[in-house]
């Protein structure tokens, strides 16, 4: 199995397993929390298809932990932070040695704005302040492997000083000219980072595209429309 299908039955496993938490946390009776209980079960069969890593005890202990009870996508957040000179910050992750805009997780608690001034100082030593939020993007249409639903933020910070620093989750930290930026980037920057340019010198705000022009649409909290 290659990559991308295998990414693929985990992003349908992690849509289940999101049936799966709400309908539990919804049930009215002991029917709809036996079949939210045998969805969360075939979810954790499909993920052992794609798994060869671990059984399927295992994923279900995975399963058990946080952050898999969420009912939403994860929220990340990540920053474009320039010098002087119009370069661009980046930094190395640890995890994996690819470079990326400096970023991560939302925490509860915190604003989207506020983690990203947070993850900043975290891993690349800096105070900022948020400008304006450059997109919202989609992390399945837009690069990422990850096998949960995500959804980043993606903000333009600017710096008083502009002197970053090494910390825990990086082993570098630097600034790059635009069109030249090092390499391996990790997956889903290709995409995103110039979009995320582009949207700098646009002004605008970039968001994946929707209607309910066309189409069908459910109809279970509506059955008297048309």
């Amino acid at each position: 199995m290659n990559d991308a299908a295998r990414q693929a039955i985990y992003l349908i496993a992690d849509e289940m397993r999101g049936m799966s938490a709400i309908g539990g946390h919804f049930a009215t009776n002991p029917y709809e929390v036996e079949r939210a209980n045998r969805i969360r079960a075939l979810t954790v069969r499909l993920v052992a298809l794609a798994d060869a890593d671990h059984t399927p005890d295992e994923i279900e202990a995975i399963f058990d932990k946080q952050p898999w009870h969420r009912f939403s996508p994860f929220i990340g957040v990540e920053m474009v932070v320039f010098d002087e000179d119009g370069r661009l910050l980046l930094i190395q992750r640890a995890q994996d040695g690819t470079w990326a805009l400096p970023g991560g997780l939302a925490e509860t608690g915190q604003a989207p704005a506020e983690a990203a001034v947070r993850e900043l100082w975290e891993e690349a030593g800096l105070r900022g302040q948020v400008k304006r939020l450059l997109g919202v993007f989609d992390g399945p249409r837009w690069g990422s492997r990850a096998v949960m639903h995500g959804i980043t933020l993606v903000f333009h910070v600017q710096c008083p000083q502009l002197k970053p620093l090494t910390g825990l989750e990086t082993l570098a930290v630097d600034f790059f000219p635009v069109d030249t930026l090092p390499q391996p980037l990790y997956p889903g920057h290709e995409q995103r980072i110039p979009k995320a340019l582009e949207m700098v010198d646009s002004g605008q705000t970039y968001f994946d595209p929707a209607d309910t022009l066309n189409g069908t649409l459910p109809m279970t909290q509506r059955p008297d429309d048309d």
